[in-house]
Parts: C-alpha cells; sequence; structure tokens
C-alpha cells in the first residue's frame, strides 16, 4: 500500500487545518498517511517519527521514509536544509516552487506561447524605468517582487502636466514628479519592486474585479480545475484580493450580472485557459507542477489578462474545496509513487 508523508514546519498537526482533511481523505483513497517535521526524520535509520489520525487524535508512531512526500510548508535553517535536500534526492515530492513574479513572467515572456496575455512590467532598478513607463502608460501600479495577498500595491495616474494621483491603500493623494521621484527613489532602496501597466478589469459598479483559476493535478497526472471564482475588491481599493478586504461570489452569478448573454461564453473561455496555459506553464520547469493558482482580469474589450501565477493557492473561505484540494492531492501523490516504483 502506496505510503504518504506530509511534510509541514508546524511540529502539532492540530494546528494545520487541512492535515486532517488529507488524512481523512487518504483513508478514504486506500493509502497509508502519516505527517511530520523535519526534525523528527532519522537519516541514519532511515525512519521517520511521524504522526497518524487514529480514533479521533493524532498518535506518534515511527514510519518507514514515504513512497512520496506531500511537502505543504518546511522550515528553513541549515540542518533543515540536508535533510529536505537528503529526502528530496531520493523521494518523489508532489510541490516545487515556481520562483518570484519576475522569474514567472520571463518564463512565459521568453515562451512567447501566451505572451499575449501578459501584462508588460519591468523591474523598479531605477528611476527612469518608472518615468518612461508612466510616459507611455498614464496609469501603472508598482507592487513588492515577492508580495503576497495584494500588499504593498501602489496605482499612480498621471494627469496634467506635473500632477500625478497616487493610491495606496486606499489612502489617495495628489503629488507633484519631485514629490513622486523621491517617493520611487525610496521605494527602490526599501525592497525589490516591479513597474506594470494598470489594466481596469472592473465591475459595473466600480470595484475591480479578477478570477482565481485553481488548477491541480489529478490521480493521472493531468490537469483539472479544482474551482475558478470572482474576487471583488471594496471599493476604491486597487486590488481585489481577499487579505485585504475583497469578497467572492459565485461564478455563474457574476457572469450573468456583468456579462449578461455571453456569460457562458466567457466561463467556458476562463475553463480552456485555465487547462491550456497550466499545461505549457508545466513545461516550462524541469520538475513537475502539481497545482497553481492563476489571477486573471477581464478589461472593458473583454481581453483577458494574466495578472499572476501563484504557488500553493489556498482555497477560498466561502467554498466547500478543501476536500477537493485534499482529494487531487492524494490521487496525484499516489500517482508519483506508482510511476517512481515502475
Amino acid at each position: 500500500m502506496t505510503l504518504i508523508g506530509m511534510l509541514h514546519h508546524r511540529k502539532d498537526p492540530n494546528n494545520v487545518k487541512k492535515a486532517y482533511a488529507y488524512a481523512a481523505v487518504a483513508k478514504a483513497e486506500g493509502v497509508n498517511f502519516f505527517y511530520f517535521t523535519l526534525g523528527k526524520v532519522n537519516i541514519k535509520q532511515q525512519k521517520i517519527l511521524g504522526k497518524v489520525y487514529e480514533n479521533g487524535q493524532w498518535i506518534e508512531k515511527e514510519f518507514p521514509f514515504p513512497d512520496v512526500i506531500y511537502n505543504a510548508s518546511y522550515s528553513v535553517g541549515d540542518k533543515a536544509e540536508q535533510i529536505f535536500d537528503y529526502l528530496f534526492d531520493r523521494i518523489p515530492f508532489t510541490s516545487h516552487s515556481i520562483g518570484n513574479k519576475l522569474t514567472v513572467y520571463n518564463r512565459i515572456n521568453k515562451a512567447k506561447k501566451f505572451k499575449q496575455y501578459l501584462i508588460p512590467f519591468y523591474k523598479l532598478s531605477d528611476v527612469q524605468i518608472f518615468i518612461n513607463m508612466i510616459k507611455l502608460y498614464k496609469k501603472v501600479i508598482i507592487k513588492p517582487m515577492s508580495g503576497h495577498q495584494g500588499g504593498g500595491v501602489v496605482l499612480i495616474e498621471k494627469y496634467g502636466l506635473n500632477h500625478y494621483k497616487i493610491n495606496d491603500a486606499k489612502l489617495i493623494s495628489s503629488i507633484n514628479e519631485n514629490q513622486l521621484l523621491e517617493l520611487i527613489s525610496h521605494k527602490i532602496q526599501e525592497q525589490d519592486y516591479l513597474v506594470q501597466q494598470f489594466i481596469t478589469s472592473q465591475t459595473k459598479s466600480g470595484h475591480v474585479f479578477d478570477f482565481r483559476l485553481h488548477v491541480q493535478k489529478n490521480g493521472e497526472g493531468k490537469w483539472v480545475i479544482t474551482s475558478i471564482y470572482p474576487r471583488i475588491g471594496r471599493l476604491g481599493t486597487i486590488t481585489s484580493n481577499m487579505g485585504s478586504g475583497g469578497y467572492s461570489t459565485f461564478l455563474d452569478i457574476f457572469l450573468k450580472t456583468e456579462f449578461g448573454d455571453s456569460w457562458y461564453d466567457i466561463q467556458r473561455y476562463l475553463e480552456q485557459f485555465a487547462i491550456r496555459f497550466s499545461n505549457h506553464f508545466d513545461s516550462l520547469y524541469d520538475n513537475e507542477l502539481d497545482e497553481l493558482g492563476i489571477d486573471v482580469g477581464i478589461d472593458e474589450n473583454q481581453k483577458l489578462w494574466l495578472f499572476e501565477v501563484n504557488w500553493r493557492p489556498g482555497p477560498p473561505n466561502i467554498y466547500n474545496v478543501e476536500l477537493d484540494v485534499a482529494k487531487n492531492t492524494i490521487q496525484y501523490a499516489k500517482y508519483l509513487a506508482d510511476r517512481n516504483k515502475h
């Protein structure tokens, strides 16, 4: 029977909400499953002190090395890194990093096939890059290269000869060119930023929105759609992220409201794009990918734009898809283990 190990940085699986879902799904799928941290790995004996869910509680037991590791999260430290590398070289891992926003953009751009969906952006390494972008597009956003949940995103809009409107976390101000360049210089020194053309993806009522296309590999190693849902920002915000006060609703309701008779065509377009893009994006990496959160927007001309590709996306709170996510992960892990044995 296949043995799956779930690797996490937290010692207690009771503090990891999804651990129970994975244990339950593994049992239903007829595979053995345990939870462990790198600190409990004994390389000499090739054993792991892990935890298994039995009779309503997590019980500590000794396990051999698993057939496959679902690397949900792990702690970084010199010793932990060595153990991680040791396991990684010998056992298939389900999950592999895709890199930061710039890495992802450059890979897609270089491969050309999906280049038409990319929003022009550059690493904000000096003020001149920003000046060129604002002259060209009049409306740009700057965002941290390794940011998440829409944090640190600033919208800058040029109006008149020497005036700029800034929207920074709903704080709207008007500044002149000198003040703006000073602000940009400060941001560059602070951390790595990107500057990007601002794409208007707005509802009829003026809320920004995007779609999260959540895809995973299944038990046949093929990409499937776990969920597609709209994310709508609060009025006045520039990101639709749930972490910064955004909200969601059901896809068909949203599409019917915003796109009328063409709602079904747009739904099919999103579904087809999700699978086509995932297959292509997967081919750009040496290690196979298992799960992606692809964020796309649709502008006033109904053109689709790729906003971001996320590794390890979290499911939305309003849907009960935790078990769907766990089922795909467990079945894909089993597929990897079986393939590795052969």
